[in-house]
């Protein structure tokens, strides 16, 4: 009778417990399932961000600090390369002497219509200073004298101004602090201004499959597109900015050396792209380029008379709603066009 009850009390679960049990189990593991994949969803969405965040301000520190340095000396002379209105290259590989070009962007395979900026600067640790010519031809005929030599180095792309005519050539030979041999000397006569660029820097940036690149090569990823715009004065002897225009039209696609000189600052959008693709559309196109408070995509704020430029995304890219996008903006003065307000 003892051994009976003690083997009724062994008894196992019953199948139906047991079913009960495994449906208990898969609704908990569903449940902690869909948690971790709303958790896994928020956080590469906060990371996207932050990435975003974080390309967008290394770009634009980057461009900042490239486009102050744009330009030529700090000292207002007479006989300015801002004056210049004929140049000659000579032999030195220079395509052009203006500090700051912007090209309007037009939408292309890989490209969502974003603008191009091209500065140039020389790395002459002197600035560039100019000094003044005093003789020509001696020792010898391609040798000049001057007051000062200031930090000329053998190599260094050389700028002659006389009044509105220029020339580039480079530094062969530095003799002494007064004596600079020249590989050319077209432009060069006693009172012209000569000024040691060291080495004269053109550089490129521009947005191309979702990079932002420097002279062709990815600098920063990430980065969708690039809107510039030029801040221009009404007269160049004036450090006011009254308009902001976009780098096209007869006046702007090309501006001739007067217009050039009214530029005094550029403002720049950089859009960074969060990397994560939504499920439905979360961006959306710029309701407004004049609104004074406009929605979506937009580059900054625009009126009538200074529109902003449009960002254009979808031209290659049917999904780009289904992203998130930061866009970083700032405005640079162009210092050394500011400081050289009292030639102009």
């Amino acid at each position: 009778m003892n051994l009976k009850l003690r083997v009724s009390f062994l008894k196992g679960f019953t199948l139906v417990e047991l079913m009960i049990g495994l449906v208990i189990g898969l609704l908990a593991t569903q449940v902690i399932m869909q948690v971790l994949s709303v958790f896994e969803t928020q956080k590469r969405a906060t990371i996207g961000t932050s990435d975003a965040q974080t390309n967008g301000m290394i770009g634009l520190y980057q461009i900042m600090r490239e486009v102050q340095m744009a330009g030529f000396s700090l000292l207002p002379v007479t006989n300015s390369p801002l004056e210049c209105t004929t140049l000659s290259y000579g032999e030195t590989g220079v395509t052009g002497i203006s500090p700051v070009t912007l090209s309007n962007g037009i939408a292309a395979s890989g490209i969502a219509a974003s603008d191009t900026l091209t500065l140039r600067y020389g790395d002459s640790q002197a600035g560039g200073v100019p000094t003044q010519i005093t003789a020509m031809g001696a020792p010898t005929a391609n040798d000049v004298t001057v007051l000062s030599n200031l930090g000329c180095k053998t190599g260094d792309i050389t700028l002659i101004v006389n009044g509105t005519t220029c020339a580039l050539s480079s530094a062969s030979a530095v003799t002494g602090t007064t004596t600079v041999k020249l590989a050319n000397t077209a432009a060069a006569i006693a009172g012209a201004n000569l000024s040691c660029l060291g080495k004269w820097n053109t550089i490129t940036y521009a947005v191309n499959n979702g990079n932002l690149e420097r002279n062709g090569i990815p600098v920063v990823t990430g980065i969708v597109n690039l809107q510039a715009q030029y801040g221009v004065s009404s007269i160049a002897s004036s450090n006011q900015v009254t308009q902001w225009v976009d780098a096209s039209g007869a006046t702007w696609a090309v501006p001739v050396s007067a217009d050039r000189n009214r530029i005094k600052a550029v403002r720049i959008a950089l859009v960074a792209r969060n990397a994560k693709q939504e499920s439905g559309n979360v961006s959306f196109a710029c309701s407004s380029t004049t609104s004074a408070a406009p929605t979506g995509l937009c580059a900054w704020v625009g009126s009538a008379s200074n529109p902003a430029p449009t960002v254009n995304l979808g031209v290659n890219d049917p999904n780009w709603q289904r992203y998130r996008y930061r866009i970083f903006e700032t405005v640079i003065p162009l210092k050394n066009m500011i400081w050289a307000r009292d030639t102009l």
